[in-house]
C-alpha cells in the first residue's frame, strides 16, 4: 500500500515523502508578518517636525476637533472631542468621542500615547487597538496651547485642534494655510461641526 503524505504518522516512522509544510508554514507566516509590520513602523512624515519643547502637561486637557481629513473610523462624526490625561508610567491616556447623527448615538474610543522618544519633543503614537500603533505629530502648537495642528504617520490623517468648540474665521484660515505649507492636501479635509 503507498502511504500518504497527508495522514499524520508518529515521528519515528516519518519518512521524506512527508511534507514539510506543516512546520515551514508558521515561520513563513512570521517572517512575512515581521516584513509587513516593519513597513507600519510609526514615524513622522517626511518634511515634516514635530514640536519641541512641548510641555505634555499642559497639553492634557479637553481638545475639540475643527478640521480633519476623514477616515472610517470618525467617518460621520460630528461633535468630535479628545480628552489627554497622564499616566503614572509616563504614558498619556487618550479619550475620543464623536457623535453620529445618523444612529443618535456617541462612539468612545479610549487609547494610550508614548513619547516616540524625548518628551519635549511632541511625537507619539497611539493605539486603540492593543499591539497596533499609529503616529500622533503636534507639528504647530500655539505658544498659549489653544490651538494644534497634528498629523499621523503620514499627512493623509491630519486634524486642527482647539480648546474652544469654534475659533474666528482668519484663525481657521491662518491654520489650514498653514497646514497646506506643511503639504497636506486641503481639497481632503473637512469641517468638523461642534454644537
Amino acid at each position: 500500500m503507498k502511504s500518504n503524505v497527508y495522514l499524520k504518522q508518529p515521528s519515528r516512522y516519518r519518512t521524506r515523502s512527508t511534507p514539510v509544510l506543516p512546520w515551514l508554514l508558521p515561520v513563513v507566516i512570521a517572517a512575512g508578518a515581521a516584513v509587513l509590520l516593519s513597513g507600519c513602523a510609526v514615524s513622522v512624515p517626511k518634511g515634516v517636525e514635530p514640536v519641541t519643547n512641548f510641555d505634555v502637561k499642559k497639553y492634557a486637557g479637553t481638545w475639540y476637533e475643527l478640521a480633519r481629513i476623514d477616515h472610517r473610523f470618525e467617518r460621520g462624526l460630528i461633535n468630535v472631542s479628545a480628552q489627554y490625561s497622564l499616566n503614572a508610567d509616563g504614558t498619556v491616556k487618550v479619550l475620543n468621542r464623536g457623535y453620529n447623527p445618523e444612529k443618535k448615538e456617541w462612539k468612545q474610543a479610549e487609547g494610550k500615547a508614548r513619547f516616540l522618544g524625548d518628551p519635549q519633543t511632541a511625537s507619539l503614537k497611539v493605539s486603540f487597538f492593543g499591539p497596533f500603533y499609529g503616529g500622533y505629530n503636534v507639528v504647530y502648537l500655539s505658544n498659549d496651547y489653544k490651538t494644534a495642528l497634528v498629523v499621523g504617520n503620514s499627512l493623509d490623517y491630519f486634524w486642527l485642534l482647539s480648546r474652544e468648540k469654534q475659533i474666528p474665521e482668519r484663525e481657521m484660515k491662518a491654520l489650514l494655510e498653514r497646514a497646506a505649507r506643511l503639504g497636506v492636501n486641503l481639497d481632503d479635509v473637512i469641517e468638523v461641526a461642534q454644537q
